[in-house]
């Protein structure tokens, strides 16, 4: 398990873009979950429908390519130094089933596919109370900064 803090080690994100809370299960190399809680609060909902709030799908996106990072860096047992960084390379098969909304507890599950040269392959589904609604395929790619 990772908390908040020690996403930060493997992550350069923050507030307002780092989008995983905790990290609940991890094996290197092959698979990750983790969560994101949604809250009224955060700067999207101010102008993203606002009588109306939902996550932005582009963001639900976002968190899961962060749960890729994680593992990735994990996996090879590296931390970030600021002349490496994980990059999201490409998007496939992604779709949304559903909106999530202030309230909701976005559970992220990343499977690898695929590792070589530096460039890592996923599965991925975010989950709301057990319900898949978003999945895509993510590719990331190692590269010096």
């Amino acid at each position: 398990m990772l908390d908040i803090k020690d996403i930060f080690d493997y992550l350069p994100h923050r507030y307002p873009f780092l989008l995983v809370d905790r990290v609940t299960e991890i094996e290197l190399g092959v698979s990750l979950k983790g969560y994101k809680n949604v809250t009224f609060n955060e700067p999207q909902f101010t102008g993203h429908f606002p009588n109306n709030p939902i996550m932005p799908g582009v963001m639900i996106v976002e968190a899961m390519a962060q749960c890729t990072g994680i593992l990735a860096f994990k996996s090879q047992e590296v931390k970030p130094d600021g002349s490496t960084m994980y990059y999201l390379a490409a998007i496939d098969n992604c779709r949304f089933r559903q909106p999530a909304v202030p309230g909701d507890r976005l559970d992220f599950s990343v499977v690898t596919t695929g590792q070589k040269r530096g460039i890592w392959k996923f599965e991925c589904e975010t989950r709301i109370d057990g319900k898949v609604i978003a999945s895509a395929d993510l590719m990331c790619a190692e590269r010096k900064v």
